[in-house]
């Protein structure tokens, strides 16, 4: 494959391209879902193809074939150039300098997950299922989900790499219902369980069958909880939870193309401003956020981005100031800060775009039990239900599967359909403490949507659970 997408650069050079990149991707994935004991989903899908993207007098051109052959590594090159001579108007872009970056990359695995029999995954799934059964619960559902994908990236900058990423990850859901009224819990989140780089081992280390009786007792005792009551408190979110918050309301807003409208047609815009960088006061002195594609086990984890730039930490917000932005080379080099390293294509026929790595909230002091000793009267939020975030990512809505109250430092009561809203800034403002190591955890998903034709990344997030105050809870009469 390398040599295939050497060969379309140099024929992108050949017909005018001023820069050129080639990406060759072999992809296979497997999903494998049951509901209510019957086998719903059993999916081996494999793909390859070739993209070139290229620029002429400033213009970006993308072109694709799933022939990995010489045919189509020229097709595709040749399509691109013509695709950017056509594009009408005055272009002017310049990429933020990058050395040759050579290599290899391969995920750390024990048991590749691509082969583990398929019956296998099924059993695991049908194993968790039963161990959800409750007169009560009249839907339950388990997953798995595996992925293998080798990719070579050449381009006319010297870049010349070679990486192979394997995930899986797996969840489980019980629906409840009586009287009229449902409930949902989820197992380890809803939306798609988790997932991480790494091999069968880690959807076995979920304990999807262990964790399923208290996943069921729980929908079912929310059938009978009270409604989570309206007002502004102190609340402490679960990990989980926390992860979502961070994806939505920093995540996105901190990716350049956004800030700098690129995106506004389908995927929105930003609150931030170039200008904003090492001034505006994105949160506490108790937020530290960074980007870090080196983080062991993450989907966001590579050696080198879609662009060939060598993955490296980046400090994002620091004791509450932000202090960078997720960029391309094209980005980094407008701004005149950074060198890109953000850059990511979901497969190859698709164009990358600036997307999210693995964003961490980085760990505090102390554990769960001591950021709920702190608190007087208060909720704690687990296992995020649905969100809702506006086009610049500045007003929000997120509802949670399961709530406790928090009396005098104790978890009391169970309450149910709750929800806490915000202004981005304002949140992260209150946020009075995060916990420490030992609670903060990283998990992926697969589903963060962006671009146009639409592209699906697979991103990871780092928390531990927080505790912010003054927050308003519930609907505001």
């Amino acid at each position: 494959m390398r040599d295939l997408c050497a060969s379309a650069v140099e024929a992108a050079l050949a017909a005018g391209a001023s820069y050129a990149d080639a990406r060759a991707v072999v992809r296979r994935s497997q999903t494998v879902a049951t509901k209510n004991g019957r086998v719903e989903t059993v999916r081996d899908v494999e793909s390859e193809g070739l993209g070139v993207r290229v620029l002429v007098g400033g213009a970006w051109g993308f072109a694709c074939d799933r022939r990995l052959s010489n045919e189509g590594a020229t097709g595709a090159a040749q399509r691109s150039v013509a695709f950017a001579q056509a594009a009408p108007g005055v272009h002017e872009r310049t990429l933020a300098p990058v050395a040759p970056a050579g290599g290899t990359y391969e995920s750390r695995v024990e048991r590749d997950p691509i082969e583990v029999p398929l019956e296998d995954k099924v059993e695991h799934c049908l194993r968790a299922e039963a161990a959800l059964a409750h007169p009560q619960v009249t839907v339950t559902q388990a997953f798995v989900r595996a992925q293998r994908e080798r990719k070579v990236l050449v381009s006319s900058d010297g870049a010349s790499v070679e990486q192979e990423l394997v995930e899986c990850g797996a969840g489980l859901d019980a629906l409840a219902t009586a009287d009229g009224v449902y409930q949902i819990r989820s197992y380890p989140s809803a939306h798609g369980g988790w997932s991480a780089q790494a091999g069968w081992e880690y959807v076995e280390a979920l304990g999807l069958e262990r964790e399923a009786p208290r996943v069921a007792e729980q929908a079912v005792a929310l059938l009978r909880a009270d409604p989570c009551p309206a007002g502004r408190t102190t609340v402490v979110l679960d990990a989980e939870q926390l992860q979502l918050q961070l994806h939505e309301s920093v995540g996105h807003p901190i990716e350049l193309d956004r800030v700098y409208g690129t995106e506004a047609a389908y995927a929105g815009t930003s609150f931030l401003q170039p200008s904003d960088l090492g001034s505006l006061r994105y949160g506490s002195e108790r937020m530290n956020v960074t980007a870090d594609p080196t983080s062991p086990g993450g989907l966001g984890t590579f050696a080198f981005d879609d662009e060939g730039v060598p993955a490296e930490r980046q400090t994002i917000v620091e004791a509450g100031v932000l202090r960078g932005f997720l960029t391309s080379r094209e980005t980094a080099a407008r701004i005149g800060a950074g060198g890109g390293g953000s850059m990511r294509a979901d497969g190859w026929s698709r164009m990358p775009l600036v997307r999210m790595t693995n964003l961490n909230l980085e760990p505090g002091e102390g554990s769960l039990e001591d950021l709920l000793a702190d608190v007087d009267d208060g909720l704690y939020l687990e296992t995020n239900k649905s969100w809702s975030i506006d086009d610049k990512r500045l007003n929000f809505q997120f509802g949670t599967q399961i709530a406790w109250e928090v009396k005098r430092g104790r978890l009391g009561r169970m309450l149910r359909d709750a929800t806490y809203t915000g202004i981005t800034p304002q949140f992260w403002g209150s946020l009075d403490a995060v916990a420490g190591p030992q609670a903060w955890v990283l998990s992926g998903l697969t589903n963060c949507g962006k671009g146009q034709p639409g592209q699906s990344a697979h991103v990871s997030h780092g928390a531990a659970p927080a505790r912010f105050r003054d927050v308003q809870v519930g609907v505001r009469a």
